[in-house]
């Protein structure tokens, strides 16, 4: 036989394998439903768990007159453990620390990020009703539930991943998860910057905004690293400050001893007890907070959040999603727009420029890497324009043969509109910093 042929049918062979073990899984699922005692699973530990579970499927496996290898046995184990106690195909790819994203369209394909790059998964589940049960595992564990009358929903998962799903008939070709993991270890300042991230010149200015309570927004698109980058600026704040932070999903991980954290809630199946993050912020002023931090603003709340920065609560910070910092502006702008209050532009942007000091932005490149490509001052007002001027930018020059960026950081060679302020705070920052990269 031709060696060509003999790959498809070895390739055809180990499919047909697969196909068959992913259905005695399925029939083992079954069987340990029926056999286990389900309300004693919770006080059970691990190793009874899986000695009970190793021992039903051996049953069930002899009854049937199925052979393992000691390879399928283990793995097949690990899978039904997995589809018992944690969340089935699932389970793999959330304890995989490589994996940052897990994006499911449907049951039979399973997308994962890594390192800043998407790609499909080996991993499926059986059919619908599978991703349904998983999907319904999850919501009904933080007290939701997703069906044709709520097709989707937000949640978080017990280790604080982000979890977004949508099911038919809302979803088409079959439901849609997505799932933002938690690092349980943040990047930190030190980190980002050996990661290229940044550079220590700017760094040391950003150390220099944040302790001298400027006011920061952190700027940039889905997956750009915002949350990250706002983790890495709230490490300089001073530890006897009291914070409060306020987030959908809660996943800041401030290090400081004074740290009050809320969470927004959505309304309940009757549609009531929703708490909104302008609730929480509304609450947060009355909480005598020293900085506030929001983990995102996107609606009406933005009109309180610029308040509390021009009302004695300086140094707090938010993100928003924008693609630059002049975007950023108009996104805040078309916000408060938005929030039925009707105000003058200029008087729009006189609160604009008064409430926020620097904007930073975080940008996702096309290779994958994550840049801080801008650090904006905003300077006041020219007439019915907000003046901006950019002290630190990310300058591309080309592409390598493998599609990764080229490129360095740089100042502009403008000083800081707030470089009186910071040596009044004891941060006298060296003239060197805010002058140009000179490369070649």
């Amino acid at each position: 036989m031709p060696k060509s042929a003999a790959v498809p049918l070895a390739a055809d062979k180990s499919r047909k394998r697969k196909e068959r073990l992913g259905e005695i899984k399925l029939e083992l699922h079954r069987a340990l439903l029926d056999n286990l005692n389900l309300a004693a699973l919770d006080n059970a530990t691990e190793q009874e768990l899986r000695m009970e579970i190793n021992s039903i499927a051996t049953e069930v496996l002899q009854e049937k007159g199925i052979v393992l290898n000691r390879e399928e046995r283990t793995t097949l184990n690990q899978e039904l453990y997995d589809e018992v106690k944690g969340l089935g195909p699932l389970e793999s790819l959330l304890k995989d620390e490589t994996v940052s994203d897990i994006l499911v369209n449907g049951p039979h394909q399973i997308f994962i990020e890594r390192n800043g790059k998407l790609q499909l998964s080996d991993i499926t589940f059986k059919d619908e009703k599978h991703l349904l049960r998983i999907i319904d595992k999850i919501v009904s564990a933080v007290g939701r539930r997703v069906d044709e009358m709520n097709p989707y929903v937000d949640a978080r998962l017990q280790d604080g991943s982000r979890f977004n799903a949508m099911v038919p008939p809302i979803a088409v070709d079959g439901s849609l998860v997505s799932i933002r993991k938690f690092k349980k270890d943040k990047l930190g300042i030190d980190e980002l910057v050996n990661f290229g991230a940044f550079t220590e010149e700017m760094a040391a200015y950003l150390q220099a905004a944040v302790a001298t309570r400027l006011n920061v927004i952190v700027s940039g698109g889905t997956g750009s690293g915002k949350t990250t980058t706002l983790n890495a600026l709230s490490s300089f704040i001073d530890d006897s400050e009291r914070i409060l932070t306020i987030e959908d999903t809660a996943e800041l991980q401030l290090q400081q001893t004074h740290v009050g954290r809320m969470e927004s809630r959505p309304p309940n199946v009757e549609g009531k007890g929703a708490v909104s993050p302008r609730d929480c912020l509304k609450n947060a002023l009355r909480m005598r907070p020293d900085r506030i931090i929001v983990g995102e603003t996107r609606g009406d709340e933005v009109i309180d959040m610029l308040q509390a920065m021009n009302t004695g609560h300086d140094g707090s910070m938010t993100t928003i999603h924008a693609n630059s910092a002049r975007d950023g502006v108009a996104r805040l702008e078309n916000m408060i727009s938005m929030s039925g209050i009707d105000m003058p532009l200029k008087a729009m942007r006189s609160q604009i420029s008064s409430a926020v000091h620097l904007i930073v932005q975080a940008s996702r490149l096309q290779d994958g890497t994550r840049r801080m490509t801008s650090i904006t001052e905003i300077t006041g007002m020219e007439g019915d324009v907000i003046s901006m001027q950019e002290v630190f930018r990310f300058q591309r020059t080309g592409l390598t043969p493998e599609n990764k960026i080229v490129g360095h950081f740089t100042a502009t060679g403008v000083r800081s509109n707030f470089a009186d302020r910071f040596k009044m705070w004891g941060y006298d920052l060296p003239p060197h910093i805010f002058e140009p990269t000179k490369v070649g």
